[in-house]
């Protein structure tokens, strides 16, 4: 592996890891209120839509289907994980079909 890209992706790493420990460390002396409770619970959700759906728009006709499958199988299952592998699926199955 190249030097540069090796470093780029320690980076990345450490920047990541900084951000989670450095919010723990902030928030480790706060009790959460009841609020910032329900909207530390739904940022994982929030966060998931605001990546994945203008990437689902500008897919166009596939990428919208295959959200609206991978959204089913999410809320008919419970489970995030299984949802996403569909969904990626669907989108390349469709892309393949339409393409």
């Amino acid at each position: 592996m190249r030097t540069d890209a090796t470093l780029a992706i320690l980076a990345m790493a450490l920047v990541t890891y900084g951000t989670r420990a450095g919010g723990f460390w902030l928030m480790r002396g706060l009790p959460p209120s009841r609020r910032l409770a329900a909207a530390l619970r739904h940022m994982p959700g929030a966060l998931l839509v605001a990546i994945v759906a203008p990437l689902a728009l500008a897919s166009g006709m596939a990428g919208i289907v295959a959200l609206a499958g991978a959204a089913l199988i999410a809320i008919r299952t419970g489970r995030v994980l299984p949802a996403l592998v569909a969904g990626v699926a669907l989108v390349a199955l469709l892309r393949a079909i339409l393409h």
